[in-house]
Order: C-alpha cells, then sequence, then structure tokens
C-alpha cells in the first residue's frame, strides 16, 4: 500500500525555517570600553566587577538584536548607547573634562555593506554622540558634523541635547582637577595607586545574519585636552572601520598615534591586500608598527567569518564578546 504524502504550507513553512537555520550566517558582537595599564593586584574587585556587568549588559543588548535578526549597525549602536548612558565609561555620561572644564564628545560608525559612514566631533550637549554620528550618515550628505553645526543637525532630527552639567560625574571632575592643577594632560583615566590607568573609549562591532558588518565609537576624548582637540575615535580609518570584505574595527588609546598610523583601515588593507587573517594584521599593526612609534591602545574586532579579534600593547583591556553559542564573554585584563 503506497504513502500518500501531503504538502501543506505549515510543512512548507518548516521546511524552510530548518534550512535557514541550517545554513544560517553566524552572528557575533564583540565591544570594549579602552585598554591601559591595568592589573589585577592593584585594581580593586568590587570596581571590576562594576565593569564587567555593565559590559555584559551592553553586550546583550545588543546581542538580542542580531538574534532576532536585526541589522548589525542597530546592534552597535543599541550597545554604545548603553555604555554612553553609564557614568562608569569616557563617553556620553561620563565623558572627561576639558582644560575649560566642559565636556567635549566624538564618535562615529560605519556600515560595511555600503561603506557610508558618518561622525560627530566636539559637541557638549548630545546625550548619545554616537545617535548624532547615525543621524549624519543616514540623513545627511556629509561624514562629519562638528561642534554647534553638529549640535543643529542633531536638534533638527529630533535627538536628545541636555544641559552640560547632565555629563558631571565626580570621578572625572576629580581627575581634571589633578590634571589642571599639575599642568599635564591625562592620555588616559587614572584608576588609583601605581599608575593604573585606562584609555576610556568604547566601542562596538558586529556582524549580522545577512552578513554585514558595522563598527562604532564613542569617547569623551583626553582629559584637560585643549582648542577643541578631536582624536581618533571619529576619523574613519583611524578609530573606526568598516568593511564587508574583510573586517570591522574599533580603537581605543592615544588618539593622535591612531590618527597617524591610520590604524583601523591598515588593519583592513593588510587582510585585502597581504592575505593576512584579522588577528595577524591587528598584532602586526598594535603591538608591532603602533609600538614602535610610541603609541599605546588596542582594537576590537570581527572579520566576514565572524572571528573575534582583540590585540592590545597595553597590559590590559575591558573587552567583551558573544556568538553563536549566546555565552557573553568579559575579559579585563591579558
Amino acid at each position: 500500500m503506497k504513502r500518500i504524502f501531503r504538502v501543506t504550507s505549515t510543512s512548507l513553512y518548516l521546511y524552510f525555517v530548518a534550512v535557514v537555520f541550517t545554513h544560517a550566517q553566524p552572528v557575533a558582537l564583540v565591544i570594549h570600553d579602552g585598554a591601559g595599564n591595568i592589573e589585577k593586584q592593584y585594581f580593586p574587585d568590587t570596581i571590576a566587577q562594576q565593569y564587567r556587568q555593565k559590559l555584559e549588559e551592553a553586550l546583550l543588548a545588543g546581542y538580542d538584536i542580531l538574534q532576532r535578526g536585526g541589522t548589525s549597525m542597530d546592534a552597535i549602536h543599541a550597545a554604545i548607547v548603553l555604555m554612553e548612558d553609564s557614568p562608569l565609561f569616557n563617553a556620553g555620561k561620563g565623558a572627561v573634562f576639558t582644560h575649560a572644564g566642559t565636556n567635549e564628545m566624538d564618535a562615529a560608525l560605519m556600515d560595511g555593506a555600503t561603506l557610508k559612514a558618518g561622525a560627530v566631533a566636539g559637541v557638549k550637549h548630545i546625550k548619545n554622540p554616537i545617535s548624532a554620528a547615525r543621524a549624519v550618515m543616514d540623513h545627511s550628505p556629509h561624514v562629519m558634523l562638528t561642534g554647534k553645526g553638529a549640535e543643529e543637525f542633531a536638534q533638527q532630527r529630533g535627538i536628545l541635547l541636555v544641559d552640560s552639567s547632565y555629563f558631571y560625574t565626580e570621578k572625572s571632575y576629580r581627575h581634571w582637577k589633578k590634571a589642571n592643577m599639575d599642568g599635564r594632560r591625562e592620555e588616559g583615566i587614572y584608576l588609583g595607586r601605581n599608575n593604573q590607568y585606562k584609555f576610556g573609549t568604547v566601542g562596538a562591532v558586529a556582524l549580522d545574519i545577512h552578513g554585514n558588518i558595522a563598527a562604532g565609537t564613542s569617547t569623551g576624548g583626553m582629559t584637560n585636552k585643549r582648542y577643541g582637540r578631536v582624536g581618533d575615535s571619529p576619523i574613519i580609518g583611524a578609530g573606526t572601520y568598516a568593511n564587508n570584505s574583510t573586517c570591522g574595527i574599533s580603537a581605543t588609546g592615544h588618539g593622535e598615534y591612531f590618527i597617524r598610523s591610520v590604524v583601523a583601515y591598515d588593519i583592513s588593507a593588510l587582510m585585502e591586500y597581504k592575505g593576512l587573517d584579522i588577528q595577524s594584521a591587528a598584532d602586526r599593526v598594535i603591538k608591532q608598527k603602533l609600538k614602535e612609534r610610541g603609541g599605546e591602545g588596542g582594537v576590537i574586532g570581527l572579520d566576514k567569518q565572524g572571528n573575534v579579534m582583540f590585540s592590545f600593547n597595553t597590559k590590559g583591556m575591558f573587552r567583551a564578546y558573544i556568538k553563536e553559542d549566546q555565552i557573553p564573554r568579559v575579559f579585563i585584563y591579558e
């Protein structure tokens, strides 16, 4: 007796779902909150745990979007907004003070599918600079807007502006006051005794189910900086870069060196033109070229296969990633 198999809309749907998930593009998200001279014996566990918890929270916020089929751009935006809203990080709420006692923030993001990018620099009242950078990319013909012009544009796009008092934190104010009294610039944020410091920039790189890579970076810059100084974070190719054919990169460190070395793009170029894998390319730039020039810091990244990369030439780097196993992994020390 022959069996008759009836093809229904339900069975076709279940077959389609099975095929899609069997051959699904892997998704991944990696984030950072700066690198620096961070040693476990001098860094209080209670403080370290605060950073770990917030990094994991940001990681899961972005990954939830990826898991539901959302875009890499939406994922990095969500993760960075959450970090900008925390006083722990030198971005948004926790931004450091300039020599004039103000807060001036920079941010950028880039879409690896289109090579479109947006950035803002020297903004003082935008609650979430990464949102303004995205608006520049999505709703203007430009790549970077600065200062008052960037704020005017953000306001026109409905992005929240706040009074400058919003960015005040006791930690940042104390570091600025000490640096101002000593007459020096602080490249990093000092964490306590034994010269413990870190560069506080935040960033994220994501790969979505569509195979698209996006990268973003946000920072309050350098403590006690002067004259409207802008670092590498908002400069495409220096502190932020994404290209579907190679990788996505977000950097943290002494920005002047990253600008001169065009760090983020250099990693991509080594992959594209020399065939290096993402880890080898990053290590060559960060641990050799940048270090030889006197630059400190690090990068995070993903390639088009979802391989995670961390590279830094300091003693530690606040970093985290999550992939298909859905387990968040958070690291601080080497």
